[in-house]
């Protein structure tokens, strides 16, 4: 799926449009996701991510919130890149 954080797992919500006379039509919610390269503290390799800016900001914050989830997609890159 192209609109889904790497690290959470946000994705895709869906919902209602509300016009002013209360009609209701079908929309859906994107998460703002954007590539970011991140170097894992561990090894120190890079690893190409599509990442939510909230989790954006929590690696800032906090860098060892993701490190479960930081060690799978760096398994994932070197099975991608054998």
């Amino acid at each position: 799926m192209a609109n889904t954080c790497q690290l959470t797992g946000k994705k895709r919500a869906t919902g209602n449009n509300r016009s002013h006379s209360m009609r209701a039509t079908k929309r859906t919610f994107s998460p703002n996701v954007s590539k970011k390269t991140i170097i894992d503290p561990v090894t120190g390799e890079k690893v190409k991510v599509k990442i939510s800016t909230r989790a954006q900001r929590t690696l800032l914050k906090n860098p060892g919130k993701f490190k479960e989830e930081l060690k799978t997609l760096v398994k994932k890159a070197k099975k991608r890149a054998a």
